[in-house]
C-alpha cells in the first residue's frame, strides 16, 4: 500500500508571518478548522506565499477535503524545482492526488519527486503503486468502452430485424414482445466481477521496477538526443561558412 502521509515543509521559512505561525502552532494540536482560517489570512495578505500554500493544502488533507487541497499545492509546484526539499511538494503533491484517485496526478507527481531524491524509497513505493492502480484504471475503462460498444452493436441489430415488425394484429402489442426479448437477451443475476486484490510490493521489488522503467526512459532520451545530435551535424556540413 501507498505511504500515505504528509511531510513537512519546515525548510521553507520563507514567509515568517504572525497568521502562518500561529496555524502551525494550531495544527499541530489538531486545531485544523483554526489553523484554516489562520493560513487563509496570510494568503489574504500575500496569495503568492508557498508556505501558506502549503500548510493549507496539509490542513485540508488532513480534513479530507482532497479537492481543495490539490487546487493549494498546484500553487507551489512551480517554484518546487528550485527550492531545497522542494521533492517534498511534489511528495504531497503525489499523496493528495491517490486520496483522490487521480491516478495519472500521482503517477507524475512521485515521479517528479523521485527526479529530486532518488534516494527516497518511499516515492518509489507510491510511484509503482500509483503507476499499477493508473493501469488496472486504463483496463476498466478500456472493458466499459467495449461493453458500450457490444451494447450499441446488439441495439442495431434488434432495430434491423425484420422480425420485430409489428404483425398486424391489434392484439399484439409489439413494445411487449420486444421487451420479452430483450429480458431474454439478458443474463440473470450479472454480478461484477471481483477484483484481484493489490499485490504487495517489497522494497526489492519496488526498485527493480523503478530501475527497468528509468532504464527504458533513459534508452527513449538517448534516442532522441543521438539523433538530434546527427541532424545537427548534418547541418553543419551542409552550411557554407
Amino acid at each position: 500500500m501507498a505511504l500515505l502521509f504528509l511531510v513537512s515543509l519546515q525548510a521553507f521559512a520563507q514567509a515568517d508571518k504572525k497568521e502562518v505561525r500561529s496555524g502551525n502552532r494550531q495544527f499541530r494540536k489538531g486545531e485544523y478548522r483554526q489553523s484554516d482560517v489562520s493560513y487563509r489570512k496570510a494568503l489574504l495578505k500575500d496569495s503568492t506565499s508557498v508556505v501558506a500554500n502549503y500548510d493549507l493544502a496539509s490542513n485540508l488533507y488532513r480534513q479530507q477535503n482532497y479537492d481543495e487541497a490539490a487546487k493549494y499545492i498546484a500553487k507551489t509546484e512551480n517554484v518546487a524545482p528550485g527550492m531545497k526539499d522542494g521533492e517534498k511538494i511534489f511528495f504531497n503533491q503525489g499523496d493528495i492526488a491517490i486520496a483522490r484517485q487521480d491516478w495519472k496526478g500521482a503517477v507524475d507527481a512521485f515521479k517528479k519527486a523521485m527526479l529530486m531524491d532518488p534516494e527516497d524509497i518511499q516515492a518509489k513505493e507510491n510511484y509503482i503503486y500509483a503507476k499499477k492502480k493508473l493501469e488496472e484504471q486504463q483496463n476498466q475503462d478500456q472493458d466499459q468502452n467495449q461493453d458500450q460498444q457490444d451494447q450499441n452493436q446488439q441495439n442495431q441489430d434488434q432495430n434491423q430485424d425484420p422480425s420485430n415488425e409489428p404483425s398486424g394484429d391489434p392484439s399484439q402489442d409489439p413494445s411487449q414482445d420486444q421487451q420479452n426479448q430483450d429480458n431474454q437477451d439478458q443474463p440473470q443475476d450479472r454480478q461484477k466481477q471481483p477484483r484481484p486484490q493489490d499485490a504487495k510490493i517489497s522494497p526489492q521489488q519496488a526498485q527493480q521496477m523503478l530501475k527497468a522503467i528509468q532504464d527504458k526512459e533513459k534508452e527513449t532520451q538517448d534516442k532522441v538526443n543521438k539523433e538530434k545530435a546527427e541532424a545537427a551535424k548534418a547541418a553543419r556540413k551542409d552550411k557554407n561558412w
